[in-house]
């Protein structure tokens, strides 16, 4: 095992996804809270423990996608990442609600693709990306 690869791949989401937080969430609780919602909706308050248990998972299954040395696998990792990291910015920083909307819809089925290429490499990584989709689905 290499740690400093796995490090690498847990520590980019995790990190990315809290200075998304820092920087394009700040008034993020108020928004949320007024957004017409429907009941199975999580509170604001789960979001940051929900989101870091998803980036390190989502980094595990990369870390193990990586040591498989699947470039075109890791490439949907990193642009399903990206995006996601675009979309705070989109609906809480920006108010682009439609755009967001857009966005979430491409973003979803990139996780879907990208879990799907993962399953194929190594069936651990893709199942791992599973809970991410169900949050995703929780969001549009």
């Amino acid at each position: 095992m290499n740690y400093g690869k796995l490090a690498k791949s847990v520590l980019i989401p995790v990190v990315g996804g809290s200075l998304v937080g820092i920087f394009a969430t700040r008034n993020s609780k108020e928004i949320y809270d007024k957004l017409k919602k429907p009941a199975f909706a999580p509170p604001s308050r789960t979001f940051p423990v929900a989101w870091t248990s998803l980036y390190t998972i989502m980094g595990i299954a990369k870390y193990r996608i990586e040591e498989k040395e699947s470039k075109s696998a890791e490439l949907l990792h990193d642009t399903q990442l990206g995006l996601n990291f675009l979309w705070s910015f989109l609906f809480f920083k920006w108010g682009l609600r439609g755009t967001a909307f857009i966005e979430m819809a491409s973003l979803l089925t990139l996780i879907t693709v990208t879990a799907f290429e993962f399953y194929k490499i190594d069936r651990t990584s893709g199942l791992a990306m599973i809970p991410y989709i169900a949050w995703g689905h929780l969001a549009i």
